[in-house]
Parts: structure tokens; C-alpha cells; sequence
């Protein structure tokens, strides 16, 4: 009885230990990637690679994403016109929230699947009861996390990402999943509000440069190919994977 006693005692303490490891591990990456000091009204106090992260905006918000004037404002009826993407391609709605953007790019790859994620189970109901009603076959609700979007390896062709990249708590293990769900060669396309245009209506930390997008971007192993300023208050900065991926540091 002592003998199994102490065999339990030691089994425990090793699985204690090998816990404790995992999370110091974590703990050990997550410090080597972030900063944490006193943030701004607007932040949560968590910095990454200089740039203090934005507070998230909640399902409460919902309304303002799909207030009337915002295609007027935004001109998103431009960026659903010009993101390349063939009738068979998949695609990945990063931020989907209450389905803006997914619809209408599912309308335009028939053949194709988009994938809309959220890490807020009630922008996902919001959307589920939205694409029952539109009869839309070709969208799958995807609930991600803070880490990761939750999408198979090597099978999007296009990622796209409106004015919610600026809220990522882990912009770093997100990043790094987002690359490897994209297939060789796939595309991410960041939509940001401009910072370098202080005429852009937006509080200071929902906007990003571009210098400060291809940074992030270079970080997890991701080749830049434009920037293009055709909308009125955002960047559209497109981004490769590599057809060999070994460039994140």
C-alpha cells in the first residue's frame, strides 16, 4: 500500500511539474515576443514590436458595422470589387463579425468555400441566423481563438483581415497560424485605417502605418507586394506566402 502510494505521489508530482514547465514555456515565448507597461485610454498595456494593442470591440458593436452610410464612407463596395480571387478559391474572413464582407465574397467564389472566422460566439450567431436567411451554401462559421484562426494547413487562398488585425491580444501566434493555413503562395490582405493621415476619423490605435504592417508582416515569414490606397480612409496591404515558408524569426 505505501509502495502505491508513493508510485501516485510521484506520479502526480511529474505531471505537476511537466504542467508547471508548459506554462513557464508559455509564459517564456509570450514575454519574448510582448511588452506589457502602463497603456493608453484606448489599449490594453500590451505592446508588440512598438505598438501598443487596441482594446477589442465586443458584439455590442455590432450596429456600427453595418451602419448604412459605411459603404458610402468606406467604399467597401471597392474592396469586395478588387480583392483577387478566382470563382474556386477559398477564403478566409478573418473578423468576420456579423458577415459584411463574407456574403458578398462568397457571391463571388461560387465554387469555391468562405471561411468566416470570430473568436465571439454571438457575432457567429449573428451571422449563422443571417446566411439561413440569404440561403448562402458556401460559408462556414468558424469560431477561432485569441492564438489561432482554427483553419485547416495549406488550404486558403486568400486571407483577408478588415480594420480588426490592430485588436489581436497575440498578433504574433495568430500571425504565424494565418501563414500556415495559407496555401504556397497564398495571399494576406490587411485592411487598416491610415495613421500616417490624421484627417482619418479613427482613434490612434485602430489605425496602423504601413511601415509598422510590414514589420509585423516580415516577422512571421510573410513577402510583401503592394499597398494600394484606393479606398478613402484605409491601406490595402497584400501580402505572399512564400512557396517555401522558412522565414519567420
Amino acid at each position: 500500500m505505501k509502495l502505491i502510494n508513493r508510485l501516485t505521489f510521484l506520479v502526480l508530482a511529474f505531471a505537476t511539474a511537466t504542467a508547471c514547465s508548459a506554462d513557464q514555456a508559455a509564459e517564456a515565448v509570450e514575454n519574448e515576443f510582448y511588452e506589457y507597461k502602463s497603456g493608453s485610454r484606448d489599449g490594453i498595456g500590451k505592446f508588440y514590436m512598438g505598438r501598443e494593442i487596441s482594446h477589442v470591440m465586443g458584439h455590442l458593436g455590432a450596429g456600427w458595422l453595418e451602419r448604412p452610410e459605411r459603404e458610402r464612407q468606406e467604399r467597401t463596395d471597392l474592396l469586395i470589387e478588387r480583392l483577387a480571387i478566382d470563382p474556386d478559391d477559398n477564403v478566409a474572413d478573418i473578423g468576420a463579425g456579423t458577415g459584411y464582407f463574407t456574403f458578398p465574397i462568397a457571391a463571388r467564389v461560387p465554387e469555391g468555400q468562405v471561411y468566416a472566422v470570430d473568436i465571439q460566439p454571438e457575432m457567429l450567431t449573428l451571422l449563422g441566423e443571417r446566411q439561413k436567411a440569404l440561403s448562402v451554401a458556401n460559408v462556414k462559421a468558424v469560431l477561432g481563438s485569441e492564438t489561432s484562426p482554427n483553419l485547416p494547413a495549406n488550404t486558403i487562398d486568400l486571407t483577408f483581415i478588415v480594420d480588426a488585425y490592430h485588436e489581436f491580444s497575440y498578433p504574433r501566434e495568430m500571425g504565424v497560424a494565418l501563414v500556415e493555413s495559407l496555401r504556397p503562395g497564398g495571399k494576406l490582405v490587411l485592411i487598416e485605417y491610415r495613421s500616417e493621415d490624421p484627417s482619418v476619423p479613427i482613434k490612434t490605435l485602430h489605425k496602423m502605418s504601413e511601415e509598422q504592417v510590414r514589420l509585423e508582416m516580415q516577422a512571421i515569414g510573410l513577402d510583401w507586394v503592394t499597398t494600394e490606397d484606393y479606398l478613402p480612409q484605409q491601406h490595402v496591404l497584400i501580402f505572399e506566402k512564400p512557396a517555401s515558408n522558412e522565414k519567420a524569426n
